[in-house]
């Protein structure tokens, strides 16, 4: 494993807690300029987010209405009912975004696919970059203020869902994660940077509780007055 990887692993708690568990529930509260250039502005309700651990595979509640939900893995998204009853699905989904640029609106099911894909990845890094088939190699550190955040380039395999198959990351002297850089390939392909904050331990696990994500410009300087996406995690379970 890559000395950086290996202790960014270890500073987030390490492998062998983490594959201790399974499963990570959280309530979430997302929005931002994204989800209003897509046709879908996102309200201030607090939501279950689940996912699994091990597989890319996310699920959100409620979704569209009070007993609906989503149930994503990188080959199939669904809305369905609480009871398991389909509202809508698709195969394939990543496809139907061929030809999207960042204005260009999306439907509930590519809603439902990026906030599976998305989530998964953010609460899942850095474990998830031990992920098979996953390239990591060193790239030049970024100069934030006074520190100096060491960074990862990861290149996903193929099939792998995500903003982009090529991510870079940065962590602090501790090893903990501090800014996620990425293209955002379900929407045009623009550069982006996501900020993390407030990293609190859960059962041994450490996690981010806020990010930020902004348009990213030609010198990968956050474009501040462009704040993308934010999502607001609490009420963090393993199991």
């Amino acid at each position: 494993m890559h000395d950086l990887l290996a202790e960014a692993i270890q500073a987030h708690g390490g492998l062998d807690r983490w594959n201790h568990f399974d499963t990570l529930r959280a309530t979430i509260v997302s929005g931002g300029e994204l989800y209003v250039l897509k046709g879908m502005p996102q309200d201030p309700a607090p939501r279950e987010q689940v996912i699994s651990l091990h597989r890319q595979s996310a699920s959100v509640q409620p979704f569209g209405a009070p007993d609906q939900k989503t149930r994503f893995t990188p080959e199939h998204v669904a809305i369905e009912k609480l009871d398991g009853t389909v509202v809508a699905e698709r195969s394939n989904p990543r496809a139907s975004f061929a030809g999207h640029e960042l204005t260009t609106a999306w439907d509930p099911l590519q809603r439902a696919y990026f906030n599976g894909y998305a989530l998964w990845t953010y609460l899942t890094v850095p474990f998830s970059l031990t992920t098979p088939g996953t390239r990591i190699e060193s790239i030049a550190p970024w100069q934030e203020g006074a520190e100096t955040w060491r960074g990862l380039r990861a290149t996903f395999p193929t099939g792998f869902a995500s903003h982009s198959q090529v991510q870079e990351f940065y962590f602090g002297d501790d090893g903990l994660l501090r800014r996620h850089d990425y293209h955002l390939d379900v929407a045009g392909g623009d550069p982006a940077t996501q900020y993390v904050y407030d990293i609190v331990d859960v059962a041994g696990i450490r996690v981010a509780t806020r990010r930020h994500a902004f348009m990213r410009a030609a010198d990968n300087s956050p474009l501040r007055e462009r704040e993308m996406v934010f999502v607001n995690i609490s009420n963090l379970r393993f199991s």
